[in-house]
């Protein structure tokens, strides 16, 4: 069926929008290709479509189950068969969504990156074949990128390892650079790159600079005398959002707040309510709005400077996607520079931190598998820093991951072992029956647990453990056992037989330190944009490589003619102001895995959480976070000259 017909056919469009046709064009000719629109540009149709018309299934990978939930259901309105793998699943679903894939029923999967970390779930798609690969929010891809996720810079290796015919990558956020790492990565020419443009005309820019003591006050007289409209204010922190949702309901206006600290429900009552309202105000930190399809937003306000135009892009961008004009303004407060900045800081490893990890890398052999949690804990690493760190490590020759296997296996047989055996005659039964002769029997209230681990067990027999593996996924796969897996190990591989462990150390803090002076650049260009004489329209835009001949006429440069001022940092008394010292000094002696080295104090001081940490419980103590609205690096000088001292 012709792309124009499939489209009018399954999802009730008369006509494609700007840049699909060639990204499904594309796709339908057999090639990959990347596709960078706006947020609200139709990405999810470039695979949607294809998926239909392509023998075999299309995999979307997505971080965002908001956005999987949503377009799940549209689709399953349309006919359209369609699902997704997450942790919320139970385990029937999640076994008829892989029997769907075995008999080839489904169309599309969509599943989170973190997926393919799952032994099973990669050998399951060896198994599969994959018409389509779409990677959303593929400029996590970049390692200079403005959300660097190590997931995602191992999923265009799983393309090619899992035999998948074509690749989608999309983003709405990607400078030229970035384009160029998506396409290198995941081999996509350049004549298959389809880019629309960032100008949205409807979208009128707004900056306002203001200090933190009138902020409140300027926000509250904004929301009241603009029309009603469906709103968004985002904020960085969620304490930020319970203050000023609390104070906007005060002055008579249905606020709310959203924020990853409430419990599930009270933030999908809080998703749904606004989603139906035509005038409704939610206060949220960034993660709200991310792949929820709401069209007729008419503000979005920044109470707290975003952390980067990409950021910026991305949030404005969920305003006036029906077309219709829409305001975006931002209050711009150099007060929010200390907070912003230290979540920069936070995730630099310190120098014991790194020293550790390397040296028991490198005393593990020439090849060894960790559980990453354990490795995270062992060495004050949170989990995504240890994750960009073992990535580093790959990218510079030192190790090879391997596919994350299982080490331990549960087993409850549904009918007696020698049904299960007599189902496999001659050397398969007798392989079957002798996993379970290794396995260590248990019993629970109603049943039978046969508990194992593969790499005993294979050893133990002689054979491969993807022979073990595989047997135990057949009998689950044929219904005659009920397998639960656990104690998920990341494998590893030497690449060369000596290392120098200070360079090595020395090259991961060069690159960290790297990453945190460009994550604080970030910062800066968004004041740059603020105060920028000349259109901050084509600021944005150009930032993102697009050029526009003509001033957009509506943002605020464009509306005054005036390059604004920030107000000055509010003066802060020299450090120690506010902490007590001896108290400190205390607490410091008596957690020493935690606060020994003046990175960490300055994280605990910042409010930065860490698994020592939380570990220790300090994430609790009343000097937890005293100096949160300090700059880190004042926070790291005084630590390092208080430890100098003590």
């Amino acid at each position: 069926m012709e792309a124009r017909e499939l489209l009018r056919t399954n999802f009730g469009f008369s006509d494609f929008r700007p840049g699909q046709l060639p990204v499904i064009e594309a796709l339908l000719g057999g090639n990959s290709a990347l596709a960078v629109f706006p947020t609200g540009g139709g990405k999810s149709l470039c695979y949607q479509l294809p998926a239909l018309a392509l023998d075999g299934v299309t995999v979307v990978v997505s971080p965002l189950i908001a956005l999987m939930k949503d377009q799940i259901d549209f689709l399953q309105r349309r006919g359209v068969a369609a699902a997704r793998l997450d942790s919320s699943l139970g385990l029937e679903e999640t076994r008829a969504i892989s029997d769907r894939l075995f008999n080839r029923t489904l169309k599309l999967l969509y599943v989170a990156p973190e997926r393919f970390n799952n032994e099973r779930f990669l050998a399951q798609m060896g198994r599969t074949k994959i018409a389509l690969f779409a990677i959303d929010e593929a400029h996590c891809i970049s390692e200079w990128g403005h959300n660097f996720r190590p997931d995602y810079l191992k999923l265009a290796e799983i393309s090619r390892q899992i035999g998948v015919e074509r690749v989608l990558a999309l983003t709405a956020t990607a400078t030229p650079a970035v384009v160029v790492d998506i396409c290198k990565g995941f081999d996509i020419a350049p004549e298959h790159t389809v880019l629309t443009g960032f100008y949205r005309p409807n979208l009128q820019l707004q900056t306002t600079p203001v200090d933190a003591a009138r902020r409140d006050g300027l926000l509250l007289e904004r929301l009241q005398r603009r029309a009603p409209g469906p709103t968004i204010v985002y904020v960085t922190l969620q304490k930020t959002a319970e203050r000023v949702a609390a104070d906007l309901q005060a002055g008579g206006l249905a606020a709310s707040a959203y924020h990853a600290g409430m419990e599930t429900d009270d933030r999908a009552r809080v998703q749904d309510e606004w989603m139906a309202s035509d005038g409704g105000i939610v206060v949220a930190t960034i993660a709200f709005g991310m792949g929820i399809d709401k069209a007729d937003v008419r503000y979005v306000y920044h109470y707290n400077l975003p952390k980067s135009l990409e950021s910026y892009s991305q949030e404005i961008g969920r305003a006036g996607r029906d077309g219709e004009m829409s305001v975006v303004e931002m209050l711009a407060c150099p007060d929010d520079v200390p907070t912003l900045e230290n979540f920069a800081y936070g995730d630099t490893p310190s120098a014991g931190a790194l020293h550790g990890l390397l040296r028991e890398l490198l005393q593990a052999g020439a090849e060894f598998d960790v559980n990453l949690q354990d490795l995270s804990g062992r060495h004050d690493l949170r989990p995504l820093v240890l994750k960009t760190v073992l990535t580093y490590l790959e990218l510079l020759g030192v190790l090879r991951q391997g596919t994350p296997v299982y080490a331990g296996y549960a087993v409850r047989p549904h009918v007696p072992l020698e049904e299960i055996t007599a189902a496999f005659p001659g050397e398969p039964g007798r392989f079957v029956a002798d996993i379970f002769a290794q396995a260590r029997k248990g019993k629970t209230s109603n049943a039978v647990w046969y508990r194992l681990n593969a790499d005993e067990v294979a050893a133990a027999l002689g054979k491969e453990r993807r022979r073990v593996v595989r047997a135990l996924e057949v009998l689950e796969e044929r219904g005659l056992v009920e397998m639960n897996a656990s104690d998920v190990r990341q494998r590893f591989t030497r690449l060369r037989p000596e290392e120098d462990a200070d360079a090595l150390a020395a090259e991961l803090a060069r690159r960290f330190l790297a990453r945190e002076a460009q994550e604080v650049a970030r910062l800066r260009q968004v004041l740059d944009l603020v105060t920028h004489a000349g259109c901050q329209t084509n600021a944005l835009v150009g930032y993102f490589g697009e050029k526009r001949p003509e001033p957009c006429g509506h943002c605020t440069y464009c509306r005054s003619r005036q390059r604004q001022k920030l107000p000055p940092l509010r003066p802060q008394p020299p450090l120690p102001a506010g902490l007590d010292v001896a108290q400190f000094h205390a607490l410091r002696g008596a957690h020493p895995d935690a606060l020994a080295e003046a990175r960490q104090a300055a994280r605990f001081l910042c409010g930065l959480s860490s698994p020592a940490l939380t570990r220790a419980k300090l994430s609790r103590h009343p000097l937890f976070g005293v100096w949160e609205d300090r700059r880190f690096a004042d926070v790291l000088a005084w630590s390092e000259s208080a430890a100098a001292r003590a």
